[in-house]
């Protein structure tokens, strides 16, 4: 299957030239006692200025309370990305979705291994009505695929072992507008039940592949540095958890580029 599909990721920011000597940390937000935080950064640093080039991208993400009461339950995510970029699908296959259910990591991987787009972790806390809560530790895989209604989308399948559970969420891509021109969106369903909590994960997406004799990556972007400027700051990515108790919130992560010829 051929799909083309060509949106923002996270690359236009104020660009400090000669006041960066690192990357920020990842940051974090809080109302009450619940705590956010998102965490990332992308691959390699040194990015041309005014044309698109191979990246991959790391993103991170934690969810805590205070004082280690039980968390809430996310109803939704969002992560936006911002700025000028590619995402690149003409070529890449399509998992269709049903492939992913009740499939361990292994099944998952047999049957859309060449769809996958990123690997990572994710850590749930599952609340059972008069039982202690446990962790859960999962493995996360990311394939490229596509709504029934043909809308671009992200099938973020994860499989534990113990219990063995597996799972397929998936975000769907949207456009908007503004700043952060990119959401991919993912609404939890209800046949999750209301006894798993999200408490962390962390994601890498990198994919290399051919069209024909071409040489393509799922991922691209510049350094959109000014003229006579060679670096910067750039706010990269926002995340937005919507929870089952009505509360909403966002953070965002920043991060440091290089421009070259």
């Amino acid at each position: 299957m051929r799909s083309r599909a060509t949106f923002g990721l996270a690359f236009v920011a104020i660009l400090l030239a000669g006041l960066v000597t690192g990357v920020a940390s990842g940051e974090r937000a809080q109302r009450g006692n619940l705590i956010v935080s998102l965490d990332g950064d992308f691959f390699p640093h040194e990015l041309p200025r005014d044309r698109l080039a191979p990246v991959g991208v790391r993103l991170g993400s934690e969810i805590h309370t205070s004082e280690g009461s039980p968390l809430p339950q996310v109803k939704q995510v969002e992560l936006l990305l911002a700025g000028r970029g590619l995402i690149s699908t003409r070529g890449l296959p399509v998992c269709p979705r049903a492939r992913l259910r009740n499939a361990s990591s292994r099944q998952a991987l047999e049957r859309c291994a060449p769809a996958l787009v990123g690997q990572g972790r994710l850590a749930a806390d599952v609340a059972l009505p008069q039982q202690r809560p446990f962790a859960i530790h999962s493995r996360l895989l990311a394939f490229n695929g596509r709504t029934k209604a043909g809308r671009r989308g992200i099938w973020m399948h994860t499989f534990a072992t113990d219990p063995p559970i597996s799972f397929v969420l998936p975000f769907v891509v949207h456009r908007r507008p503004g700043v952060f021109g990119t959401a991919l969106v993912a609404t939890v369903p209800k046949s999750a039940g209301p006894a798993p909590r999200l408490a962390s994960f962390e994601m890498t997406f990198l994919r290399r592949f051919r069209e024909g004799r071409e040489r393509r990556s799922y991922l691209s972007a510049s350094c959109p540095a000014p003229a006579h400027f060679t670096a910067g700051f750039l706010t990269f990515a926002r995340i937005i958890y919507t929870f089952a108790d009505g509360r909403q919130l966002r953070t965002e992560t920043v991060r440091s580029c290089r421009a070259r010829r």
